[in-house]
C-alpha cells in the first residue's frame, strides 16, 4: 500500500510535502479522530499494514498515507498521551511524545433560543473540519448534538462552531462529537465509527416567536404569533418598538395585535414579558408613496383610486372598516376637506367613494397613530401623519343634446354632454330595496358593482348600453305588469315624461359612520314620450283564463 487518501483540506495540503520541517509530529497534540502527520525519519517503503504500523502510547492508529520519509495517521479513539512510535518491518521508530487533548465547549451564544435559529459554541480542539458530507464515509463525521438531535454545521473552526438549532429539538444539552477511525485488529481499514464527546453545555429552548408584518407606515397592526404569551396582559407586559412602547390592541395565549406607535423608528421588536426581554426582529417604519390618482376629475359617485405604496391597512390603527370617529389617530382619505367612503384599503391601494358633499381640492391621505398610555391601554396620545396625494376637480353632470325625443320599446337613444363619469355596471332600480337600505351594513355592502349612476326615463331605470364621460346610451325600458284574467295583461305606463341623468353618493353620518341617505345631482336632458311600437303580440302571455282554477279564482 502506497498511498491512503487524504480527506480533509489540511491534510491535503501537507500531502504536498516530501521534505516535512524538523518537527518529527505535527502537531504534537489534538482530540482523538484528528489527523497528525509524522516526519523527519526513513520509514522504508509500505508493504502491508500488517508489518506497518502507528502506536499512540501502545494504541494502533489508522494510516492514511506511507511515504519513505512522511506519515499519516488518525489519533485513535483509545489514545492516550504518550510517545508516538512508527513500525516498518524490522525498523522502530519513536517521533516524540502526543499528548492527547479532550474536545471541550466553553460557551454556547445564545444560552437561551428558539429551533431553526443559529448558535455559536466556542471551545477548543474541535478541529478544522466536521470531515466529509457523507455520514457513512468510512471516517465517520464529527456532530453536534443539540438534546441528541444532529444539528446542521454551517461552519467549522478548531475554536468556534456555527450551527442551526434542529426545529425538533427540546431544551437539553449540547454536545460535540469527534469521529474516531480506528484500525481492525489486522491493522486495516476500518473499524466501526466511535465517538469522543465533549463536556455537556445545556441550552434552554424557547418557542418560537414571529410577527407580520415586518414593515409598515405609523400605525400599522403588527401581529406576535407564538405561545404560552399568558391569558392576560400584566401592567409589566409591552412590546416596544425601537424602545418606544405599542399600544396593545389584543394580548392572547398564542397572540398578541399592536399598533406601531406614533414616535416609533426603524429598529428592534421587543417583547417584555414575566420580567424577561426578547429580541424578535427588526421592524422598518416606512412612508407612504403615491404614484397615481386616477381619475382627476368626475361627478360625485367617482370611485377614485390611488396608487402606491406603505398605505397599510385601514383598520390598522383602530378604525373598523365602516365606522372612525374622525379624532386623530384614524385612517380616512379626505377629498376638497371632506372626508370619502373607504370602499377598499390596502398597502399599495386605496379606491375611495368621491362623497355627495365632495369639493374641488386636494385629495389628502391622513393616517393615524398614537402612543400609549403606560399600561400599554389607549391613548397617551394621538396623532396623524398627513399626505396629499393629489387633486380632485367634482364635475356636475350637464346634458347638452339627446335623440330620438321620442321611441319604441328596447329602441336606442343617445345622450350628449358632458362630467357623466364612468358607469358602475349594475342599476340599483333592478336591486329591490337597495335604494332605501344601501347603507343598512348588514344587509348589503358597498361595492365596485353598484351603481352609483343612471339614467331614468318618466321614472323607470332604463338599461345602459354605453357609458362615456361625455355620451350616454340606453335603451327605452318596459314595465309589464300581469293579473288574471287578462289575455296578453300588458300595460305601459308611463309613456310621457322626462330624461334625467342621475350620479348618487353619500355622506358620512354627523357621529362619522356610514353614511347618510344616498343623495343626487340630476341633469335633465328633456321632455320624452315611449311610443307604442315594438310591443309584444297579444299570444305572447298565456291566457290563464283558460284554466278552470283561474276562472274560479276570477
Amino acid at each position: 500500500m502506497k498511498q491512503v487518501t487524504c480527506v480533509t483540506i489540511f491534510m491535503a495540503f501537507i500531502c504536498g510535502f516530501t521534505n516535512p520541517v524538523s518537527a518529527e509530529l505535527f502537531p504534537a497534540s489534538g482530540a482523538p479522530g484528528s489527523t497528525v502527520t509524522i516526519g523527519g525519519g526513513d520509514f522504508g517503503e509500505f508493504v502491508s499494514t500488517a508489518v506497518n504500523r502507528v502506536e499512540f502510547n501502545g494504541v494502533p492508529a489508522l494510516i492514511q498515507l506511507w511515504e519513505k520519509d512522511l506519515v499519516m495517521v488518525k489519533v485513535p479513539l483509545e489514545a492516550t498521551t504518550g510517545p508516538v512510535v512508527v513500525l516498518g518491518g524490522t525498523n522502530k521508530s519513536t517521533m516524540g511524545e502526543f499528548t492527547v487533548r479532550q474536545v471541550k465547549i466553553t460557551k454556547i451564544v445564545p444560552s437561551e433560543a428558539e429551533p431553526g435559529s443559529d448558535l455559536t459554541i466556542e471551545g477548543e480542539n474541535f478541529g478544522n473540519t466536521a470531515g466529509s458530507r457523507d455520514p457513512n464515509t468510512m471516517f465517520g463525521v464529527n456532530n453536534v448534538l443539540i438534546n441528541g438531535v444532529k444539528a446542521q454545521v454551517k461552519k467549522w473552526r478548531p475554536n468556534r462552531l456555527e450551527v442551526t438549532i434542529p426545529t425538533n429539538s427540546k431544551s437539553g444539552d449540547v454536545v460535540v462529537q469527534l469521529a474516531s477511525s480506528d484500525p481492525l485488529p489486522d491493522g486495516s481499514c476500518c473499524a466501526p465509527v466511535q465517538y469522543v464527546e465533549s463536556n455537556p453545555m445545556p441550552i434552554t429552548l424557547i418557542p418560537p416567536i414571529s410577527f407580520s408584518p415586518t414593515k409598515g407606515p405609523i400605525g400599522s397592526k403588527v401581529v406576535l404569533s407564538g405561545q404560552e404569551f399568558g391569558e392576560t396582559k400584566s401592567p409589566a407586559d409591552m412590546v416596544l418598538f425601537n424602545g418606544k412602547p405599542a399600544t396593545i390592541a389584543d394580548w392572547s395565549p398564542r397572540t398578541i395585535v399592536v399598533h406601531v406607535p406614533l414616535n416609533a423608528t426603524k429598529g428592534m421588536v421587543t417583547l417584555k414579558r414575566g420580567g424577561k426581554t426578547r429580541n424578535l426582529g427588526e421592524f422598518d417604519v416606512v412612508e407612504s408613496r403615491v404614484d397615481k390618482v386616477i381619475p382627476e376629475a368626475g361627478p360625485i359617485g367617482t370611485l377614485l383610486q390611488i396608487k402606491g405604496e406603505n398605505f397599510g391597512v385601514y383598520s390598522e390603527s383602530g378604525s373598523t372598516a365602516y365606522a372612525f370617529d374622525f379624532e386623530p389617530g384614524q385612517n380616512r382619505v379626505e377629498i376638497g376637506g371632506v372626508p370619502g367612503v373607504i370602499y377598499r384599503w390596502q398597502d399599495n391601494e386605496i379606491d375611495v367613494w368621491v362623497p355627495y358633499s365632495a369639493k374641488s381640492g386636494p385629495v389628502v391621505l391622513k393616517r393615524g397613530g398614537m402612543t400609549p398610555k403606560p399600561d400599554g391601554t389607549c391613548c397617551a396620545e394621538k396623532g396623524e401623519v398627513e399626505l396629499e396625494v393629489g387633486h380632485f376637480t367634482v364635475l356636475e353632470p350637464t346634458v347638452t343634446s339627446y335623440s330620438p325625443t321620442e321611441a319604441g320599446l328596447d329602441e336606442i337613444v343617445t345622450i350628449k354632454g358632458t362630467g357623466f363619469g364612468d358607469f358602475l355596471k349594475i342599476a340599483e332600480d333592478s336591486r329591490i330595496g337597495l335604494h332605501h337600505q344601501a347603507h343598512n351594513w348588514q344587509n348589503y355592502e358597498l361595492g365596485a358593482d353598484v351603481s352609483r349612476s343612471e339614467v331614468m326615463i318618466n321614472g323607470l331605470a332604463a338599461l345602459v348600453v354605453s357609458w362615456k364621460d361625455d355620451e350616454i346610451k340606453i335603451r327605452v325600458p318596459r314595465r309589464p305588469v300581469f293579473g288574471y284574467g287578462y289575455p296578453g295583461g300588458f300595460h305601459e305606463n308611463p309613456t310621457k315624461g322626462e330624461i334625467v341623468v342621475r350620479r348618487g353618493s353619500w355622506d358620512l353620518k354627523d357621529d362619522g359612520t356610514c353614511c347618510q341617505p344616498k343623495k343626487w345631482v340630476s341633469a335633465v336632458a328633456g321632455h320624452f314620450e315611449i311610443i307604442p311600437r315594438n310591443l309584444p303580440r297579444e299570444d305572447f302571455y298565456f291566457d290563464y283564463t283558460h284554466f278552470p282554477e283561474r276562472e274560479s279564482e276570477n
